[in-house]
């Protein structure tokens, strides 16, 4: 067996008697690890074991990607039968064990990114060579997805890694590039082209023919301390207080990652094999694993495809885009833009402002430099394609216009016009704004199915999120561009249709005015911060709120003609209470809910408690917590149920990647069948009976409720 060739591999062996297994899965959009490559990979290397010829193995890749991970695709299905899933895993084990343990080198030459089980079958070989490239990525993202290691990673990379620098990576889902991985003891060398990765492999298979795994050497030391020194105790100690802290509980996967970990290393290596394998597929069967990969991986992937756009469009290229307004957003807009080798106009009301916008693309690039993610020449290049201007005629041959002017309407409409006035009929106009309606908006427009919503999220650089608005008279070909010109610069859209907020800004604000509400009726405000925590949001919604300003909330509600909820009348009255009789309007400002102290930390404003005073009626924690997360939920719905949202999945990643809500639910929307949908109601039913309609629930929920369904079962059309 010199030569072989099928579906998942390519097996070669060469005059000096060195095999050469090239993973090479034709059928699949990149290699994948699998139940099915396992043992296909298994049977292959035991007969390169058997053959008397061959002295040793280098395992690579066929293709760009080394390996992506775990196929998600056979996860996300229900486990029907937990037995034999974790027979499964107990059978790759052995097969891959068998491996180790067989009498012949394996090596491992690292051409592209490893990732998952990707890597952990890196870590079944004896020895790890990667190219060393700053594109390449190594590590164990499982955790975020909801999984651990489980393919050997977890039990076995505190043995070359050490204890704590293990944690970092499988905790975190850590993803090193690869000069960062040998350091971090993860990978064992590296090679600076593939010529040279293949000459090292080789030489090492040649020089080690009796290779032996650290987990099966006594002598071996675990770098830093093993389980029972002081320093591998202390460390597990503090992962298990720090983990607490961070996930309050509510990311199982974390707790069975330390599980392993703890067990593992003070039992042989293949009973720590089995106690990972339990694991696995504990974390398989969770609901929040199901939410994590159907959600934070599928529905991501998906919408950073452009799966939004009308696919009978063509493609839309923007070459030239053209931002009006050089303030945090435009100049935010200008630089993810031009990184990606658009040609930018920058306009502002005069030159002085526009260069200021430019001015934060330096600063940005100036911290890439400073951490060695770019070079002076990369950034000069960037910066070359920043064009500031006070020439509204600056804008004829642009591609793609984007106005990100303060929202005020009437400003809106004056640059709309002058922009209209130069810019192509055939050009697409978009709005930054991230309450007023594009409809509204629109009617400045000469060419309404031209112009459409592109919300932003600040900051630009950061936030994954754009958000695009579809208008009355939008067209098909301004929503493609809309999309495309987002996926070109690597954000994730989601399209909705046209109300006021729209979505994010809609339910996001619900988020904020509950909190508000729980204040004035005597919640104090750090009990509010940390159950909004303990929920998961990642920030508490007192100080979310200091972040985008008490200022603009007010603002906010005053450039809303429409007659208001008395909900929104009320959290308006106390938002500008604080601002006017207290002056406090947020962290820009210097006070808001928080003091901020200059070259010190935040801390909650005492006047709080002297104006809203404890009552411990309102002191239930179970009602606080509903209180903040359901009404999220709810008014997400209703977002579904009124048909501004298009998808339940337009809903789910628009709250996490929007505002922050907890993941681990699988968003605002699939939270309801988190929670059950049936408790949900009756929750939501409890609450207005006690605080208001603001909980009363949409009759198409009850209906879902009723026949017995899932909110993914919802059609706007008709619900069963």
């Amino acid at each position: 067996m010199s030569n072989l060739q099928n579906d998942y591999l390519l097996y070669s062996v060469d005059k000096d008697g060195v095999a050469t297994i090239e993973i090479n899965q034709v059928n699949e959009p990149a290699n994948l690890f699998s139940f099915d490559f396992i043992k296909v990979y298994c049977e292959i290397a035991q007969k390169a074991i058997a053959d008397e010829n061959v002295k040793g193995v280098i395992v690579t890749s066929n293709r760009r990607m080394f390996m992506a991970g775990g196929d998600l695709r056979m996860l996300a299905k229900p486990i029907t039968d937990p037995k034999a899933f974790f027979d499964g895993l107990m059978e790759m084990h052995r097969g891959l064990r068998a491996i180790e343990k067989g009498g012949k080198p394996f090596v491992v030459a690292i051409n592209g990114t490893a990732l998952g089980g990707g890597m952990e079958l890196c870590l079944s070989c004896h020895h790890r060579i990667a190219l060393n490239s700053p594109k390449i990525k190594l590590g164990f993202p499982e955790s975020k997805v909801g999984l651990l290691p489980g393919g050997g990673g977890t039990a076995k990379a505190p043995y070359l890694m050490g204890i704590q620098n293990a944690l970092m990576y499988i905790l975190q889902g850590k993803e090193a590039r690869p000069q960062q991985a040998v350091k971090d003891g993860l990978i064992d060398d590296l090679a600076d082209s593939p010529e040279e990765l293949l000459n090292k492999a080789k030489t090492w298979v040649l020089a080690n023919p009796q290779a032996v795994q650290p987990w099966d050497n006594k002598k071996h030391k675990i770098p830093g301390g093993g389980f029972w020194t002081p320093k591998g105790v202390q460390t597990l100690i503090g992962a298990v207080s720090n983990t607490s802290k961070m996930t309050h509980g509510n990311y199982p996967a974390q707790k069975y990652i330390l599980g392993v970990v703890h067990d593992g290393l003070q039992i042989p290596i293949d009973r720590a094999l089995e106690v990972e394998a339990r694991y696995f597929t504990k974390a398989c069967q969770s609901p929040e694993a199901k939410n994590m990969i159907r959600t934070g991986f599928f529905g991501i992937q998906a919408a950073k495809k452009g799966k939004a756009r009308p696919q009978e469009e063509p493609p839309y290229e923007v070459k030239k885009l053209g931002i009006l307004g050089a303030g945090m957003m435009g100049a935010g807009i200008a630089y993810v833009s031009a990184k990606v080798g658009m040609d930018v106009v920058l306009k502002d009301i005069s030159v002085e402002n526009a260069e200021k916008g430019k001015a934060y693309s330096k600063k940005l690039l100036d911290k890439a430099i400073a951490k060695k993610r770019s070079t002076p020449e990369k950034a000069a290049a960037l910066l070359d394609k920043i064009h500031p201007t006070d020439d509204p005629n600056a804008m004829e041959a642009c591609d793609l216009v984007i106005e990100a002017v303060f929202e005020d309407p009437q400003l809106k409409d004056k640059v709309t016009k002058q922009t209209e006035a130069v810019l192509d009929a055939d050009k697409i106009y978009a709005s930054n704004t991230s309450t007023i309606p594009i409809t509204l908006l629109a009617k400045s427009s000469e060419r309404p199915e031209n112009f459409i919503g592109i919300h932003f999220f600040s900051p630009v650089d950061k936030m994954p999120l754009v958000e695009i608005i579809v208008g009355e008279k939008t067209s098909p070909k301004a929503i493609a561009a809309a999309v495309d010109y987002t996926v070109a610069i690597r954000k994730v859209p989601i399209v909705v249709n046209d109300s006021r907020g729209f979505f994010t800004s809609r339910c996001f604000g619900t988020f904020v005015a509950e909190s508000l509400f729980l204040l004035e009726e005597g919640v104090p405000a750090a009990m509010i911060e940390n159950i909004a925590k303990k929920q998961g949001m990642p920030v508490g919604p007192l100080a979310v709120h200091d972040e985008v300003t008490l200022t603009l909330t007010l603002h906010v509600h005053e450039s809303n003609p429409d007659e208001k909820h008395p909900s929104q009348e009320r959290s308006y009255q106390i938002t500008k209470d604080l601002v006017e009789n207290h002056g406090r309007k947020g962290r820009k400002y210097g006070a808001g809910f928080y003091d901020y102290p200059e070259g010190g930390k935040k801390k909650l404003w005492k006047g709080l408690a002297e104006k809203y005073q404890s009552k411990v009626d309102a002191l239930d924690e179970a009602t606080i917590s509903k209180r903040i997360m359901h009404r999220q939920a709810l008014e997400s719905f209703r977002c579904l149920d009124e048909g501004v949202l298009r998808s339940v999945t337009d809903g789910d990643i628009g709250s996490i990647l929007g505002w922050g809500f907890p993941i681990y639910t699988g968003g605002a929307i699939s939270y309801i069948d988190y929670v059950g949908i049936d408790q949900f109601i009756a929750d939501c039913d409890d609450l207005t009976a006690k605080f208001g309609d603001r909980f009363s629930v949409p009759d198409n929920l009850r209906a879902l409720a009723k026949a017995g369904k899932s909110v993914h079962d919802f059609e706007l059309a008709g619900v069963i």
